[in-house]
């Protein structure tokens, strides 16, 4: 069994910010498998099948910061190892609309991964990371919780599908693989 997260905010203030990237990506992976995210305490969660392997698809209603909490909650209770979690979030230090897999590593600074890594007690597990770009001036905390902007968006569209492709490739054939497909 995998654990595939995508990570954001909860509620309609963060819906379609930059930080919430994860969850767009979970939303168009539940789409593409017809599983349903129920929510429960401290996430929204749905169990499917992708590409052969039974997954928990999980978005955590704790806020990015803490979410750790819904990520080992669930580890937890489906019996789930650091090496069958996915984990899908934004990345300020790269280029709007780019990909980039990565099988360990440490938080590079992002608050959410900084959380799973704290709670989990490891950082090996694997992150789809989508470029978000930065821009100068502006605090990062209102430039991640700022919406995209128009000529960003076919860029965005293209990113959130070729994650959720990504996603797919890690199932069936290997987060090698779509490694050197993605980066």
């Amino acid at each position: 069994m995998w654990v595939i997260v995508g990570l954001g905010n909860p509620g309609r203030r963060y819906a379609k910010t930059r930080h919430n990237i994860g969850f767009v990506v979970a939303d168009n992976l539940a789409e593409r498998y017809g599983i349903e995210l129920r929510t429960k305490e401290l996430y929204a969660a749905g169990k499917g099948s992708m590409e052969g392997n039974k997954i928990v698809l999980v978005e955590p209603l704790t806020f990015m910061n803490r979410s750790g909490l819904a990520v080992r909650d669930v580890m937890k209770r489906h019996g789930v190892e650091a090496g069958n979690l996915i984990v899908i979030h934004d990345d300020i230090d790269m280029e709007t609309g780019t990909l980039k897999i990565r099988k360990k590593g440490s938080s590079g600074g992002h608050k959410g991964i900084e959380s799973i890594i704290q709670e989990t007690g490891t950082s090996e597990f694997i992150r789809v990371k989508i470029g978000i770009g930065r821009e100068e001036g502006v605090l990062v905390e209102d430039y991640v919780l700022g919406k995209f902007r128009k000529e960003e968006i076919p860029l965005i569209k293209d990113a959130i599908a070729g994650a959720a492709d990504a996603v797919d490739m890690i199932l069936r054939d290997g987060v090698d693989k779509a490694m050197n497909t993605f980066n």
